[in-house]
């Protein structure tokens, strides 16, 4: 019972996996469907504005979980079907939920395996364990911030530093509001345009709503470059 209690987070981890790949959900994180099917989905959150926020938290931290490419696509929904900030502020706690299970299903089953090996290996999950182990808040604040490591792979070096759960939890739901807001508010933008029977050609992105979210977000990849830059001259990992 204690193997299995130990091991039930990351098996239904794996189970998460399986299915969404399974159903094929991974085919419908597009704009092209988004759009297909905007009525229906504008429909049912201007009748049911929390369920569908509920529903649109627990499938973004579904994704997270397992990882599923098309987080870009799901925030931009999110700004897309609710507007900039609440779109935004549902991506953030779907996100940070996603990755609290992640963190909680490796720390409690494969951690130390998985430690040993990185330990032994070295590489870029070693170099993220062990800036984790030097500041854990600040480390993960800055890789949430400024994303120079995979979403997912800050989430297991976490686990396998052992960093506290609270520490981890608020990192991550502070450093990623800055370009998960900047995504939010190009998804309302778009949207905005749609609904007036635009069309999401070239012209969408040199309107103020989406040009600007474009511009932030570029000066935000500026800033991780030069941060990256300048790291790797003092030597130090990531």
């Amino acid at each position: 019972m204690a193997r299995l209690k130990r091991f039930l987070p990351l098996l239904l981890l794996l189970a998460g996996v399986i299915a969404v790949f399974a159903s094929g959900a991974g085919g419908y994180l597009n704009l092209a469907s988004l759009q297909a099917h905007e009525a229906t989905l504008r429909a049912f959150v201007a009748q049911q504005l929390p369920l569908a926020l509920l529903a649109f938290i627990a499938v973004y931290a579904l994704a997270t979980a397992v990882s599923l490419p098309g987080g870009t696509i799901l925030t931009l929904a999110g700004g897309f079907l609710f507007g900039t900030w609440i779109g935004g502020a549902a991506t953030v706690i779907g996100a940070t939920l996603g990755a609290i299970l992640v963190f909680y299903a490796v720390k409690t089953s494969l951690g130390q395996t998985l430690r040993d090996r990185a330990e032994a290996s070295g590489g870029r999950l070693k170099a993220v364990i062990d800036g984790v182990q030097e500041g854990a808040f600040g480390y993960i604040l800055t890789l949430r911030l400024i994303p120079l490591a995979p979403f997912w792979l800050v989430n297991v070096a976490a686990a396998l530093a052992h960093a506290p759960l609270r520490a981890y939890a608020l990192a991550t739901f502070l450093g990623i509001m800055p370009a998960t807001f900047i995504y939010s508010g190009i998804g309302a933008g778009i949207g905005e345009i749609l609904s007036r029977g635009g069309t999401p050609d070239l012209g969408v992105i040199f309107s103020p709503k989406v040009f600007l979210p474009l511009l932030a977000l570029g000066l935000l990849t500026l800033g991780a470059t030069v941060f990256q830059r300048l790291r790797a001259r003092s030597g130090k990992p990531l």
